[in-house]
């Protein structure tokens, strides 16, 4: 009887916990599962059901989705975030430009490569709520170009580890393969992963052969064969897309009809190398990998607004891919990027309750997930964007 009453007890704990329903809701989960009308129940900052119809908790805050779509906050794997000097940024950008992140659905960011302390000092300050914005995971760079000896490549990775910095980012090529193992190895003793700028095909198989856990870029300057891309799947390695560099775009900072670069110059010739395409080699190149079975997920690889770049991004994976398609790749092909897969990614329960609302279907249109209403990271409200 006694044990009983301690269940009893704890359900009805656990049930007068509940702090925050979602209902009327159209439910994209992330994993393939679509609700058209449901509930997401939220406790403490995770979710703790989603379910079609509506879940009845006594005394939660509710808020309507009123026929949005919810889906999990969306993740930018390689984001490059702090411009110019740290202090200045901190001191005159910082609140504004993490609010942008957050008004444009991004609950989590990468780092891709940022300067230490600046990456480590805006994780902190996320993290203790000094600062609102998404989460932060810190990458920080070890170039064998710049750390070219064994001596001095792992002194710089043991100089990261020691700053708190999550993943090692490397530039290289085929010519720097012996470096890159010594790089990998030093990582490994800390629990480091090295997550590498391979931007062509041959830099990427040198990295993979070097024992990368990561790639940050979709190879260009050839197509990629299947082989190829079956070595970066057999070895399971996780790889962004950022196909969106080699495409131009036309709306970023003019109106003028003109391609441009992500930067807003003029389309630099160059970019496309001697004998390559680099626009159509990225997309298909991203096409082959999918294919081939690689964990492919999202990265813009860019520095300005958020709602730019995620535009520029999905014009370029809509080339090769459906919504469906994007919509796993975003999400938990990302989180598994960031090793935050039991955590994000997906609207299942115990995952944090980082959750978008977005006005229409993007499984109709992809790019419906530029018109955000409403996001939530870890149960609060963090953008609004209702009226």
């Amino acid at each position: 009887m006694k044990m009983l009453l301690i269940i009893f007890a704890f359900f009805s704990c656990f049930a007068n916990a509940q702090d925050l329903v979602i209902t009327n809701a159209r439910i994209i989960d992330g994993s393939g599962r679509v609700i058209e009308s449901g509930s997401v129940v939220i406790d403490d900052g995770r979710i703790v059901s989603v379910s079609a119809g509506t879940a009845n908790i006594t005394g939660a805050q509710v808020i309507d989705a009123d026929g949005m779509t919810v889906m999990p906050g969306f993740i930018d794997a390689h984001r490059h975030i702090i411009s110019g000097d740290a202090d200045i940024w901190f001191a005159e950008q910082s609140t504004q430009r993490m609010q942008e992140y957050l008004d444009a659905g991004y609950t989590t960011l990468m780092d891709g490569g940022g300067r230490i302390p600046g990456t480590t000092e805006l994780k902190r300050r996320i993290d203790t709520g000094e600062l609102t914005g998404p989460r932060v995971i810190t990458s920080a760079r070890a170039d064998p170009l710049q750390y070219n000896t064994e001596a001095s490549a792992r002194a710089r990775v043991r100089e990261l580890a020691e700053a708190g910095v999550e993943i090692i980012k490397a530039s290289t090529t085929p010519n720097e393969k012996d470096i890159m193992i010594v790089l990998v190895d030093e990582a490994r003793k800390y629990d480091l992963d090295v997550m590498v700028h391979a931007v062509t095909v041959p830099a990427m198989l040198a990295a993979v052969e070097a024992g990368a856990g990561k790639l940050a870029h979709t190879p260009h300057d050839s197509f990629m064969t299947t082989e190829e891309a079956r070595v970066v799947a057999q070895a399971n390695i996780e790889t962004l897309s950022t196909i969106g560099f080699a495409v131009p775009t036309f709306d970023v900072y003019n109106d003028d009809n003109i391609p441009t670069f992500r930067d807003g110059n003029p389309w630099p010739a160059g970019i496309l190398g001697t004998g390559s395409n680099a626009a159509g080699e990225k997309a298909v190149n991203a096409r082959t990998l999918w294919d081939a079975g690689v964990v492919y997920g999202f990265g813009t690889d860019t520095n300005y607004s958020p709602v730019q770049g995620l535009s520029h991004e999905l014009r370029a994976l809509n080339l090769m891919f459906s919504p469906r398609d994007i919509i796993k790749l975003m999400g938990p092909n990302t989180a598994a990027f960031i090793d935050m897969e039991d955590e994000i990614g997906t609207l299942e329960p115990g995952k944090q309750a980082d959750i978008v609302f977005i006005d229409g279907d993007p499984l109709e249109l992809i790019f419906n997930l530029l018109n955000v209403r409403l996001v939530l990271k870890g149960g609060e409200i963090v953008a609004d964007h209702r009226n």
